[in-house]
Parts: structure tokens; C-alpha cells; sequence
């Protein structure tokens, strides 16, 4: 009895960060309820929610993407938001907890920094003003309050039993859904496509070496572009006056790395091809945004049938509306702009006290301005709250650090200010409200209008035979640069000055070529009137798209997806011939000429089977390593693009920066070519062993898809059979990549197909949890099934029926 008594608090007991395993086995109530067959997934149901106002009909296709038939807008988005609650809740809490700094509530001290982090940089706050924008809006009060709703009803029926694996896991259960949550998933990606900054490192940097050397390796214009709207594209607006920069930059007696650096490669690939150059002679549209790869996946598929609305594509879980799709008039796509939306202000205070900070108001003369206290009580799960103060001033919060306060972190910028896009009131639910019912050009831009961040490249096309592409967000009014290092933050010149009138944001409709595309790469010909950024992506990946539309003819959709799989690297076809100049061959040891041999032959293409991939990203990081790290490579510093150092190769090969400055001798390009290619030949050697099948980049790159948690792996896809890369139009890296590919041929009959690497249902239990994961890695594409009616649904399809309750 005693040793069953034993037994029984073990298992019913939280152990320090473990949940109590018997909860966990339970069962009645554990996982092994979680288990779900293609049957019970499939399998009809009629269901009563309270809070419709009509009846609404759900079909789900083979794939388990529903398609919700509403008679009401009201009902449309209770009904999206019961159905992904359904399948997405966990990724839902999960990734508005990360967003909003609330995770360590869940899992402890473990995640307290990373909280911490999100508080001071306003997160919650920028939600804050993006909700009472959106509820000053009919038409957002309406979206939002009728998701919530759906979502709700969901969470309602739930009981331990059937609560998502991970709640589980984690021992926690759902809480409500709330209108800030939807907002604070907006947020998140906002965070994720915007967050980067260099101005550290910039300014750390022109420290050191001075402006004229800043503008040779980071200029402000790329040394080779193909910008997304074409050269000599007239701006027809006259531009309203441009601010002067001020004289004086910020002087920093130290800098400190920001804590968050995104994914550089976050970006996208989007086209839309006229049809002139198509076979049907209507318009086919592209895109396929690249972010991380993960599990649950970061779409949701989704189509929305109402009076007024039948639009079918791609939605962020906890967000009402598509965000990526087509209805029967137009398709739309995004990529990313990376305009600079982010700076940081030195902010001097007049004492210790830190509740006054200094600012030249020309217009008051008031030079002490008071700052805004805003308290962060953070929960941490078995300890108790913490409380930060964060201080905000006009510019918005300050990330200062005081050794003496218990939040102290030294990873923080001291005494920076930061005025981000973020921050700023905003309706985006507006736009994909509209545009998800625009059905022409005019209804399309007037969308784009309500839309502040990310800002996003949307690409449109139309079954009136119109492309059309419009580098799309709210842009500060700045002086050019402005940003690119730290800024004083007493000078009102520094502000942002307004913004930029939306009729003046760069686009292009119908171009002569015939095809409008981007890959992030710069927006613009120098011919452009205002400054958006001083670095995007660089050009190699859409230069690699444009050179494949300029030869498209009679182009089918099939055309297209073969473009998206496409595995040529441009740099590497730009940069691989000049390196092997440096290669002295008759020095080289028989394997090391093995290889050297096999490079010369390359095609320059990254298919998972070929093995020259894996030398040359070998051979190009230890190049530019040698290159740039004795001059450049302080932990506060950052590196030039890779087409600066191309630039150098192909035009300065003499220049000082070749030079190891750590011996006595002067190196060549040459030299270090020859040097770095011999190193990462034997490290490779020394790794893989041979020149063998353990070579294949594939192999190597080890492409994964994680779940969401990556302690739990087994609820991951590892070592994904696939090609691509970065900088590649197959933009596949180890854990990031097209995370959503869909082409739609407009015309009298749209048609479309889509893909991503995962599954409509967040529970690994299900059959549709990683069931696209395969067709996603091979290059293939689903139709995606787009229904006038529920009539018209497939045999294979299954219908839920959502009914109003009686009175």
C-alpha cells in the first residue's frame, strides 16, 4: 500500500520544470487520446454554437482544408475562427504567449529572458494601439469579435481529455481567447520580418573606419541590381519635400549587440506573368514566401465562401481572413520589403533618477521632457511575478540596462531608444478584409491603402488580363540614410517627419516585359525620390527570376513550379569562375585535385544529390572569413553583402582588404583563394571522409522541420531529402524555407495549387499532421479545390453542419 501510495504522488506531482507524468499517461484523459484515424477525422458532424446567427456548412476536402459557406460575414469568421482553433489551439496560445512575453507563465525561468526581451521592445504595447485602431474600425471590430467568438466556442467544448497533446505535455490548459491575441500574432510576424537592425554594427563600425569606407563596403545603392520595379519606370506624383539631415551623429562610448537578429534569409519569391507570355492568355500569378520551417505549420488553409466573398488560400492561425490567395477575379502574393522601420535613438537623461530625458522642442522650447513608466509584471510558473518598468519617450521604449535593477542584462543596448513600425496604430484586418473581396486593380490598391507592416511586395493579378506589383507599407518620411547608424535622439531633425504619401510607395502595372517579380532585392532605380533602405537581399535570386520569365513563351503553371524549384545559384555561377583563377591546381594533393577537377565541371546547380554544392559553401564562407574577419570581426561588427565582396574580386582584386593583417606578410586575393580552397577541401575530407555519396548536399544541408517546442523531435520531420539553399530561388536552408508555394491561372475558371510543408492539423496524433510534408519536398503542388457551392463538393469530401442554437 505504501509503495502504491508512492506511486501515485510521483506520477500526480510537478517535478521542478517535468509535468506529472501520470496526468500524462492517464488513460481516460492522457495522450493516447490524442490518437486520431482518418476516419474520425473525416467523419461528419452537426453541431449547435450559440453564438451563430445562422446555420453555416463546412466541407472538407481530402486534404482536411475546410471550406466554410456562411450566410453572413458575422458567421464567416466565427466559423474560420472555430474550425483552426480546432485544428491549430496550441500553436494558437503558444505562439501569442512568445509574441506577447508570456511564456515563461508555461515553462519557468527557462524562457524569463526571452519574456522579458518582448516586454521591453513594446510588443505587447504594439498590439495595444494596433487593438483600439482595429476596434475603431467597423469593419475590423467586426472581423476580430466574431473570430474571437469562433475560437471561443471551440475552447468551450474542450475537456482534459481531448485538450491538444502539447497541453498536455507542458501541463497547462486553454485559456479564452482574446481580441489582443489576434493582435499580438500580427505582431509576431511583424517582429519577424522587421526586427533587424544593424545600426549597431554600422555605427560601431563608421567608429572605427570612417564614412568614406562605410560607403565603399556598405553603400547606399548596391553594387549590382535588377530592382523589383523596373529601371526607368516613371513615378508619376510629385514628391512632397524630402527632411534635411542633421550635421551631428550620435557619439556612443560603447555599443552593445542587439538581441535579435532574424533569419537573414527571411524573405519570398513572388511573379506574375502577362498573358502574352502565358499559354491560356490569361495572367499566372506566383508566390512562395520563405520563413522557418516548423510543426505545426506556420499556414492554415482555408476557404471563405459569403455574400459578397469566396476566397480561397493561405491564413496565419489566430488571424481572421486569407492572407495569401485568390478569388475568382484576382490572386495576390507577398514578399518581404525589409524596409528600415527600426531605429535606435541615444537618449541622455538629466540625472540618475532617469524620469527626465533630453529633447530640443523647437516649437515649446521645453528642453526635459518626462518619460512614460509602463510596469511588465511577468509570471514565472513555480516562483512568482517579476516586474520590470519599462520607460518609453516619444521616440518609443528605452532598452537601458541598470546593473543595480534585477532585470539587468548586459546583452541590452544601454540608454537606446527605439521607434519601430510596430508601435504604431494600424488595420491590417481592414485590408485583407477588402482585399480579400476586391475584384479588380482599383478595389486591390484601395486595400493596400489600410495596410501599415510589414511592409510586403504584393503582387496582383486579375482575370481582366492585368499584373501589376506595389512595394506596399506605411514608409517614414526620412532624409536618406537616416537610420543606417545610431541618431541623436535630443534633435528633433532626427524624427521621422511624417510618412510617405501611400499613392507615392513604388509600384508597376502592366510593364512592357510582361512579367512583374521580386526576391527582396532593392526596390528601386536610384531614380526613386525617397528613402526606403539602405540594404535589401541581395540580387542573385531575382536576377535569377528574371532571366528565366524573360525566356518564358506559351508558359503553363507548370512553367512556374518548375521556376520555383529552381536550383541555380547565381552568385555561385558569379563568383566560382574567378575563384578557381586563385587555385594553384599543380600544388594541389591528388584529392585535393579530385575536387578542384569535379568544381571546374559544376553546373552550378544545388540539387540534394550533387556534391559540389557542400565544397563551395565550404570554400565561400572561409573565403570571406579570411577576407573580412581580421578587420571586421568584432562581435559588434558585421560583414559586407556577398556582392560587395564580388565587387572587390571582380574590380579591386588588389584592394588592402584581402591582407591578413594578423601576419607580417601582404596577402593576394589570390593567395587567400588558394589558401582557403585547400582548408576546406581537407576539413571536408576530415568530416565526411572520401569524395563519396556522404558529400551530397542534401547530406549535408540536413534540412528539418521542427516542431514548434524543438525539445520535441519526435514531433519533427528530420534530414528532408532536398535541395535549395540560401540565396537560391528554391530557397530551402536547414530549418527555413518556402514555407507556403501556391500559383493560381486567372481566367474565366481561376485554377490553383498549393503546397506547404506540413499539415492542416497541429496534433501529431493525426494522419493530416505532416501528410503535405512529401509533396512539399519532391516540387509537387496539390490542386487547390475552390467550390462555388457546397453542392459542388468532391465524393471524397466530408460536411459539417454548424446550426444555430434554438431559442
Amino acid at each position: 500500500m505504501l509503495l502504491t501510495f508512492m506511486v501515485a504522488f510521483v506520477l500526480s506531482t510537478r517535478m521542478s520544470s517535468v509535468p506529472p507524468l501520470g496526468y500524462f499517461l492517464n488513460p481516460f484523459a492522457g495522450f493516447w487520446q490524442n490518437a486520431e484515424t482518418v476516419a474520425s477525422a473525416t467523419a461528419p458532424h452537426t453541431l449547435n454554437l450559440p453564438t451563430l446567427h445562422d446555420s453555416v456548412t463546412i466541407v472538407y476536402d481530402r486534404y482536411q482544408v475546410p471550406h466554410i459557406f456562411a450566410r453572413n460575414d458575422h458567421d464567416l469568421y466565427v466559423a474560420q475562427g472555430y474550425v483552426t482553433a480546432r485544428d491549430r489551439l496550441w500553436q494558437m496560445d503558444f505562439q501569442t504567449r512568445a509574441a506577447g512575453g508570456r511564456l515563461s507563465e508555461v515553462l519557468g525561468e527557462l524562457t524569463l529572458e526571452y519574456d522579458r526581451f518582448q516586454r521591453k521592445v513594446g510588443m505587447v504595447y504594439g498590439a495595444e494601439r494596433f487593438l483600439e485602431a482595429t476596434l475603431a474600425d467597423s469593419l475590423g471590430r467586426q472581423v476580430i469579435e466574431a473570430y474571437t467568438e469562433g475560437v471561443n466556442a471551440w475552447i468551450s467544448q474542450l475537456t482534459p481529455m481531448n485538450y491538444p497533446i502539447e497541453f498536455k505535455l507542458l501541463d497547462y490548459k486553454p485559456e479564452p481567447w482574446e481580441p489582443l491575441k489576434t493582435a499580438l500574432m500580427l505582431k509576431l510576424m511583424t517582429a519577424n520580418l522587421t526586427m533587424g537592425t544593424d545600426d549597431l554594427f554600422m555605427t560601431r563600425i563608421l567608429q572605427q573606419y570612417g564614412k568614406a569606407t562605410v560607403d565603399s563596403l556598405f553603400p547606399a545603392y548596391p553594387y549590382f541590381s535588377d530592382p523589383i520595379i523596373p529601371p526607368h519606370t516613371p513615378w508619376n506624383f510629385r514628391p512632397v519635400p524630402i527632411p534635411a539631415a542633421p550635421t551631428q551623429v550620435a557619439a556612443l562610448g560603447a555599443t552593445y549587440q542587439f538581441p535579435h537578429r532574424p533569419d537573414p534569409d527571411n524573405g519570398s519569391n513572388n511573379w506574375a506573368i502577362s498573358g502574352e507570355r502565358s499559354a491560356t492568355g490569361y495572367p499566372i500569378l506566383a508566390n512562395d514566401p520563405h520563413l522557418g520551417l516548423s510543426l505545426p505549420s506556420l499556414w492554415y488553409q482555408v476557404q471563405l465562401h459569403a455574400p459578397g466573398v469566396n476566397v480561397c488560400g493561405a491564413s496565419l492561425p489566430g488571424t481572421p481572413g486569407v492572407i495569401i490567395g485568390f478569388n475568382d477575379a484576382i490572386a495576390w502574393g507577398v514578399t518581404n520589403v525589409d524596409a528600415d522601420v527600426l531605429d535606435f535613438y541615444k537618449i541622455d537623461f538629466r540625472d540618475d533618477d532617469r524620469l527626465e530625458y533630453r529633447y530640443l522642442d523647437e516649437t515649446t522650447a521645453q528642453e526635459w521632457h518626462p518619460v512614460t513608466l509602463r510596469e511588465e509584471r511577468i509570471k514565472v510558473r513555480n516562483y512568482g511575478i517579476i516586474r520590470d518598468t519599462v520607460r518609453y519617450t516619444h521616440h518609443g521604449p528605452l532598452l537601458y540596462n541598470d546593473p543595480a535593477e534585477p532585470s539587468f542584462n548586459p546583452r541590452f543596448p544601454a540608454g537606446l531608444a527605439m521607434r519601430w513600425i510596430a508601435h504604431e496604430p494600424s488595420t491590417e484586418l481592414t485590408t485583407f478584409y477588402k482585399l480579400n473581396r476586391a475584384q479588380d486593380y482599383q478595389a486591390f490598391t484601395e486595400a493596400l491603402s489600410y495596410y501599415m507592416a510589414p511592409a510586403q511586395n504584393f503582387v496582383y493579378a486579375d482575370r481582366d488580363n492585368n499584373i501589376a506589383l506595389w512595394v506596399n507599407g506605411r514608409f517614414p518620411l526620412k532624409w536618406k540614410e537616416q537610420g543606417k547608424f545610431i541618431l541623436e535622439g535630443s534633435d528633433p531633425k532626427n524624427d521621422w517627419q511624417g510618412w510617405i504619401p501611400h499613392a507615392h510607395n513604388p509600384h508597376v502595372k502592366n510593364p512592357p516585359r510582361g512579367f512583374v517579380s521580386s526576391g527582396n532585392q532593392r526596390s528601386t532605380d536610384r531614380t526613386y525620390p525617397y528613402y526606403l533602405t539602405w540594404e535589401q537581399a541581395p540580387y542573385g535570386r531575382g536576377a535569377r527570376i528574371n532571366e528565366v520569365l524573360r525566356q518564358m513563351h506559351h508558359a503553363t503553371a507548370d512553367s512556374l513550379r518548375a521556376l520555383q524549384n529552381d536550383n541555380l545559384y547565381w552568385h555561385a555561377r558569379q563568383a566560382l569562375p574567378r575563384m578557381l583563377q586563385g587555385v594553384r591546381a599543380q600544388q594541389l594533393t591528388e584529392p585535393q585535385q579530385q575536387v578542384y577537377a569535379q568544381m571546374r565541371r559544376w553546373n552550378y546547380e544545388y540539387g540534394p544529390g550533387q556534391r559540389e554544392p557542400a565544397v563551395f559553401e565550404a570554400w565561400w564562407e572561409a573565403f570571406t572569413e579570411a577576407t573580412w574577419h581580421d578587420e571586421l570581426g568584432d562581435t559588434l561588427m558585421r560583414y559586407p553583402m556577398q556582392t560587395t565582396t564580388l565587387f572587390l574580386m571582380d574590380s579591386l582584386p588588389k584592394a588592402s582588404w584581402f591582407d591578413d593583417r594578423t601576419t607580417p606578410e601582404r596577402e593576394t586575393l589570390d593567395e587567400i583563394l588558394h589558401q582557403t580552397f585547400v582548408a576546406s577541401v581537407d576539413t571536408l575530407r576530415s568530416d565526411l571522409g572520401p569524395w563519396d555519396d556522404d558529400w551530397q548536399w542534401a547530406t549535408v544541408k540536413g534540412t528539418t522541420i521542427r516542431h514548434l517546442m524543438p525539445p520535441l523531435t519526435s514531433f519533427g520531420r528530420k534530414d528532408i531529402r532536398i535541395g535549395g539553399g540560401a540565396g537560391i530561388v528554391n530557397a530551402t536552408k536547414k530549418t527555413h524555407g518556402p514555407s507556403w508555394r501556391m500559383i493560381v491561372e486567372l481566367g474565366p475558371q481561376v485554377k490553383a495549387w498549393g503546397v506547404y510543408p506540413g499539415g492542416q492539423s497541429g496534433n501529431p496524433g493525426s494522419p493530416f499532421y505532416e501528410n503535405m510534408i512529401d509533396t512539399w519536398r519532391d516540387g509537387h503542388l496539390n490542386e487547390l479545390i475552390f467550390l462555388p457551392s457546397p453542392e459542388a463538393a468532391p465524393a471524397d469530401a466530408s460536411v459539417w453542419q454548424l446550426n444555430r442554437n434554438s431559442p
